[in-house]
């Protein structure tokens, strides 16, 4: 199961049931879950937690020190959930001491060739970022994202459930959970309805959903009037309190 060319510290705690591929490097404090797969020719720097089942391609990059002139070698980790797919020529970070020490990347991710993600970034659960897809540090994407090609995040923006970014697109502000972003600068193109639509929300949440875009967006209303408006206009569900309290607790502003 572990090409005799590879290089694993004996530190390194590995599930028996891990393929490791020839000239492959691993290094102390590193675990790896059963049923992984770690493909030839890739760096897995100390102080990084594999979950069990994921695939790891070629000549990825995975748990290097960040790239941050304030990081002094400091302990720090990158965590990479269960049933995840990094493609060839990846680049993951671990985080920083003074950014919360840790980069986590959640369950079942897709990431693809060229990707990039920086320190102290989350990402959720099913996310999928496309070839040469970039965040910078400290950014928080929700679950079920999807971020097209060639796309670039700002540090500390944050990107909401089942949103959906296309590709080539540059990201400075936050984005709400639900709907679609293009564009350098991105703006908003309405509801991810058919992203939503795959995930089996009703037609009914859909609805509510909609109501609560046009008022934030299309009124042409001052932000926090509309946010009113919405608890007083729009049913209370469980979605439509999501996307409030997202705007509500925006640090970098939203995109509009």
């Amino acid at each position: 199961m572990i090409h005799p060319t590879a290089i694993i510290d004996p530190k390194a705690e590995i599930d028996e049931n891990v393929r490791i591929g020839p000239y492959t490097i691993i290094g102390d404090n590193v675990s790896i879950g059963a049923g992984s797969v770690i493909a030839p020719h890739v760096t897995i720097d100390p102080y990084v937690k594999i979950g069990p089942g994921c695939h790891i391609f070629q000549y990825a990059s995975i748990g290097a020190v960040p790239q941050a002139l304030k990081f002094e070698g400091e302990v720090t980790w990158l965590t990479i959930g269960a049933n995840t797919v990094i493609r060839e020529f990846a680049t993951l970070n671990r985080g920083t001491g003074f950014g919360g020490g840790i980069t986590e990347i959640g369950e079942e991710n897709f990431l693809m060739a060229y990707t990039h993600v920086a320190h102290d970034c989350k990402t959720g659960k099913g996310v999928v970022m496309a070839n040469n897809a970039t965040l910078a540090g400290h950014i928080i994407i929700g679950d079920y994202v999807i971020i097209g090609g060639l796309t670039a995040i700002h540090q500390f923006v944050r990107i909401g459930d089942h949103a959906y970014v296309g590709g080539k697109s540059a990201i400075v502000k936050d984005i709400p959970p639900y709907v679609i972003a293009a564009g350098d600068r991105a703006v908003l193109h309405g509801l991810n309805k058919v992203g939503l639509r795959r995930y089996d929300f009703s037609e009914e949440t859909l609805g509510e959903l909609k109501k609560t875009y046009r008022i934030i967006f299309r009124e042409g209303i001052p932000m926090k009037e509309s946010v009113d408006r919405v608890l007083e206009e729009v049913e209370n569900i469980p979605e439509v309190v999501k996307f409030v309290e997202f705007i509500r607790t925006t640090e970098r502003g939203i995109t509009r």
